[in-house]
């Protein structure tokens, strides 16, 4: 006889089974309306893959902005109290916070949690989608997940792949362990390896398909040796500033020449560890105060959707990071003590500083249009030297050097998987 225990644990289990089911259809449901979901064999996976074994906790963010330290809640979705807002939030489009500090992952308490900083996430799905759909993968692919947090883009890829095909690479020992036993969960056949993935597949195997969930200064050459002619590499080029990604989509011709291709974007990648980011935050109460002195420009504001001049913007006008949250075109270099308001009426901005920050991306604006005003590219990632970037050619081009030193060392670890901060989507709520 089955004790009754039994059988109301087995009932609770099925209910949640259900819900997440419908909760995923929703989401496919959603990203098909906006016009995110394109490829059929992407929509099969993510109706199939169970977010909720990959995702089975999550924090929020009850603090707002600056605060420190911060004040989180962990919710657990084994908890009838926590389930309905955890579901919720594993299938929307918001990033899924998992890991504070590098901490292990099998024993985490719910509730609320007070200091710490975020080293792992599930990023937000659109950007998966939209990365894994430019990849164009296929059945019988080798796929080769770099970072891949807790494995959703790797569990996605290895659905349409097949078993036996997908690999991941995840720097964090924790993390590995926690997306390894949850993917043997779903049975997919995806392996997940502990290892620096900077330095690719520790194998050294060949790929049809690389992703990598982690933004980084320059291409490592691993990734480029570890591609198969025909193959394609996707990864975000991250300086200091998360204002302008960039999005580099690096294919091998069937003759095995290399082509690189880099796009501005609205949003891309966080690196690894030891980056730091420029942020306009500590700058923010004394711009309102003083928002600097007016002067003419020649420049009007340009839109956000110039998103190849802003991805420029970010190697030719160094050190610069945009204020998403102030009213007006808000440009800030902090360490400089310098930034640029745009405004208060048209063809005028408020500057102030020792540097002028407008007047520097004036010059990149008139720079931008005589060179054609490129919406993409070209990297060069031929031999072992410095990786140059251009525009086209000519005298009249846009180019510049990346520095594979960009941002290293300067501040708190930002690893895995996760949206640049311009353009997250971090819930903030009150405290329960």
């Amino acid at each position: 006889m089955t004790a009754p225990n039994s059988v109301s644990h087995a009932g609770a289990q099925e209910h949640l089974a259900a819900r997440a089911a419908k909760a995923r259809q929703e989401l496919v449901s959603r990203l098909d309306g906006d016009g995110v979901l394109t490829d059929p064999r992407l929509r099969e996976a993510l109706l199939v893959v169970r977010r909720e074994v990959l995702l089975p906790h999550a924090y929020v963010r009850v603090s707002g902005p600056g605060a420190d330290p911060i004040e989180w809640r962990l919710l657990d979705g084994s908890h009838a109290e926590d389930q309905a807002e955890w579901l919720a939030l594993i299938h929307s489009d918001d990033s899924v916070l998992l890991q504070r500090d590098g901490e292990p992952l099998d024993a985490l308490g719910r509730g609320p949690v007070t200091g710490g900083h975020m080293t792992s996430m599930s990023s937000y799905t659109p950007a998966t989608i939209d990365a894994l759909q430019s990849l164009q993968l296929d059945t019988g692919q080798r796929f080769l997940d770099l970072g891949p947090g807790p494995g959703v883009s790797l569990a996605l890829a290895a659905t349409v792949t097949g078993p036996g095909h997908a690999v991941g690479v995840e720097r964090d020992p924790h993390m590995t362990a926690f997306a390894r036993k949850n993917l043997n969960r779903l049975g997919l056949g995806a392996a997940v390896v502990e290892g620096d993935a900077l330095d690719g597949d520790p194998a050294g195997a060949l790929y049809d398909r690389i992703h990598s969930g982690i933004g980084v200064p320059c291409v490592p050459a691993a990734w480029v040796e570890q591609l198969t002619p025909g193959g394609r590499l996707l990864t975000t080029l991250a300086t200091r500033t998360p204002s302008w990604p960039g999005r580099l989509l690096v294919t091998r011709t069937p003759q095995g020449r290399i082509e690189a291709a880099l796009k501005g974007r609205p949003r891309g990648y966080r690196p690894m560890l030891g980056h730091q980011w420029l942020t306009a935050l500590d700058h923010r109460a004394r711009i309102k105060a003083n928002p600097g002195t007016p002067r003419p420009t020649r420049l009007a504001p340009p839109p956000d959707d110039a998103y190849a001049f802003w991805l420029a913007a970010a190697y030719l006008v160094p050190g610069t990071v945009r204020d998403f949250q102030a009213e007006t075109m808000t440009i800030v270099a902090p360490e400089d003590d310098s930034w640029a308001v745009a405004g208060p009426g048209d063809g005028t901005v408020r500057v102030h500083g020792p540097r002028d920050v407008w007047a520097e991306l004036e010059d990149l604006h008139e720079r931008w249009q005589r060179a054609g005003r490129p919406d993409s590219y070209h990297v060069d990632l031929s031999g072992n030297g410095p990786q140059h970037i251009t525009s086209g050619t000519g005298p009249k081009a846009l180019a510049w050097t990346l520095d594979p030193s960009e941002g290293r060392g300067r501040g708190p670890v930002q690893s895995g998987a996760q949206p640049l901060e311009a353009s997250a989507s971090v819930r903030h709520v009150r405290p329960a």
